[in-house]
């Protein structure tokens, strides 16, 4: 087994090429980024809890979409419409998160920026509505209630298994 020093390391591995930060500075950035994001795991958790879970879900779609799913008891104030319907959706007393499509659309970052700039305390629910359905949670469409089972490479399968996170 070849140890090499650190400094060798970062030549020749990309992940270390730029060095971590200092944990000071780690821990500043990643409790940050909790006060901006929220996952679908910790969303559905409070949802199903006993009592108010202290915020409103919004969720940022078309009409169109909101009808091929949501989650129960969102809000659908679509991004485009936040400046002339926030005031009347939504308690400005109230925390927000915002969804959207998923991972790969920034519909929900949109959104969560139109509210904060009028003024509401909004985290983005990372993952969007596409990690809600794989993770197996329970989410409503314009026939009904539907829950998928849960996808195993994002989710643990068992409904009382924690993912440890």
């Amino acid at each position: 087994m070849v140890m090499t020093s650190p400094a060798t390391a970062t030549a020749v591995n990309s992940v270390l090429r730029v060095p971590p930060a200092s944990p000071a500075a780690a821990a500043a950035y990643f409790g940050a980024s909790l006060a901006f994001h929220a996952d679908a795991s910790d969303v559905a958790s409070a949802l199903a809890a006993e009592g108010d879970p202290g915020f409103v879900v919004v969720d940022s779609r078309s009409t169109a979409s909101w009808d091929q799913g949501h989650i129960p008891g969102a809000v659908h104030l679509p991004t485009a419409l936040i400046p002339e319907q926030a005031a009347r959706l939504l308690d400005p007393a109230v925390p927000v998160v915002t969804y959207c499509w998923g991972p790969g659309c920034n519909g929900a970052t949109r959104a969560a920026l139109a509210l904060a700039q009028l003024g509401y305390q909004v985290k983005e629910m990372l993952g969007g509505f596409e990690y809600w359905a794989r993770e197996g949670f329970a989410f409503e469409t314009w026939e009904g209630g539907e829950r998928r089972a849960a996808d195993p490479l994002t989710a643990p399968v068992d409904d009382d298994a924690d993912c440890g996170c």
